[in-house]
């Protein structure tokens, strides 16, 4: 039957044992080609995909060279489940293998779960500090705020996916619509015409004159950063409030004004607020002896959560981070030219998954080395 041979393609031996060497190719691969692509790209390419291609130069269309690393992971996974549905029968001779097997499912699909949950972000701080939030170190937001009230500010951040678009975006908290007209995920700013710019068509803010833009090709290397912009038209009931310009260039927020209420829009790191708050205390930055080689880096830091009353200081250094409220953060680097400290903030709902499964497998050899050498044992007494 169909299902039959089906069911033993899948448990195949065969099928493991290629799937593990070209697993071993494409690992080798994508390492090379992180030189040329840049890490993010060949990790987008390489392992977050089904199928790699290649692109010969100067041609559009693509021929599908080695699968993806999902691919093979997913094809590992039925392999070892078919595996079991096929040859093995639970007993307690054969609770070592399940254990084993269990385990590396278990692996399998945490790092799948790792893959498509974690979030990173950093926490830059200078001494004396503190900040509720994380900023991405790749994603932008449009913040608009609502600054009529001097006693609180009112944020509503639409993330640069919305904007990729270019259509209305219309949010309940806003009293008017937000038309995209353009928007770069990388993008170049001059002031003064050249070769492949375009001029703003901004009618507000800071964009108005003298300003050209021209869309860029996506960093994929880990030292360079997408610098986006685009235009974006504030319209409401009344009527358009003008096209402004949205770039990461402008460092500062523009003021517009709708229906008697002041707002501001600035394109930012988008950001992930916090039930508390970070305070940075004391920044070190050890050296070896006569070199600039960094030896260590600490930070030392007061949380403060007001609505648990949660007030102590926290040290965090190479080797030991905070894990707290479902994140973790480690001593990155510093900022060389303050002197502050920068945080790399993991938010990984399943880190604790490999542990798991690593426990799971090590018992599971454990229990089977013991199930064949208690025997062993037995009969050599026995003669």
């Amino acid at each position: 039957m169909f299902f039959d041979r089906l069911i033993k393609f899948f448990a195949s031996l065969r099928l493991t044992v290629v799937c593990l060497a070209l697993g071993m190719v494409l690992i080798f691969a994508g390492t090379l080609a992180q030189v040329p692509m840049g890490l993010y790209k060949a990790q987008n390419e390489f392992f977050r995909s089904f199928v790699v291609f290649w692109q010969p130069e100067h041609f559009a269309w693509k021929i599908p060279v080695l699968p993806g690393g999902y691919l093979l992971g997913g094809l590992l996974l039925i392999n070892l489940i078919a595996a079991h549905a096929e040859r093995f029968s639970f007993s307690r001779k054969k609770a070592g293998i399940w254990m084993i097997h269990s385990g590396l499912i278990l692996l399998l699909l945490g790092q799948l779960l790792t893959d498509m949950l974690a979030q990173e972000s950093q926490l830059h701080l200078r001494v004396g500090d503190a900040r509720n939030y994380s900023e991405s170190d790749r994603e932008f937001e449009l913040a608009i705020t609502d600054v009529t009230d001097k006693d609180a500010d009112k944020v509503v951040a639409i993330p640069e996916h919305l904007l990729l678009r270019q259509q209305d975006i219309n949010n309940s908290q806003l009293p008017f619509t937000l038309k995209v007209d353009k928007f770069y995920l990388n993008s170049a700013v001059t002031n003064q015409p050249a070769a492949g710019y375009e001029a703003s068509g901004a009618t507000a803010g800071f964009g108005t004159t003298g300003v050209w833009l021209k869309s860029l090709p996506r960093e994929t290397v880990m030292e360079l950063r997408d610098l986006p912009s685009g235009i974006v038209e504030v319209v409401s009931p009344a009527g358009s409030t003008g096209k402004f310009m949205i770039s990461a260039y402008f460092g500062e927020a523009q003021p517009f004004t709708v229906a008697g209420r002041k707002y501001t829009m600035m394109l930012r790191m988008e950001r992930f607020y916090k039930p508390y708050s970070l305070r940075l205390q004391e920044f070190k930055h050890d050296v070896y002896k006569g070199t600039d080689v960094p030896k260590n880096f600490s930070s030392r830091l007061v949380l403060d959560r007001p609505a648990t009353g949660e007030h102590r200081e926290v040290l965090i250094y190479m080797n030991n981070p905070l894990r707290y409220d479902g994140e973790t953060y480690y001593q990155a680097s510093f900022d060389p030219d303050d002197g502050g400290t920068v945080l790399q903030v993991v938010h990984n709902p399943s880190w604790v998954t490999p542990y798991l499964a690593c426990l799971l497998v090590g018992a599971g050899l454990i229990v089977q080395f013991l199930s064949h050498l208690i025997p062993f044992l037995k009969r050599k007494q026995s003669l």
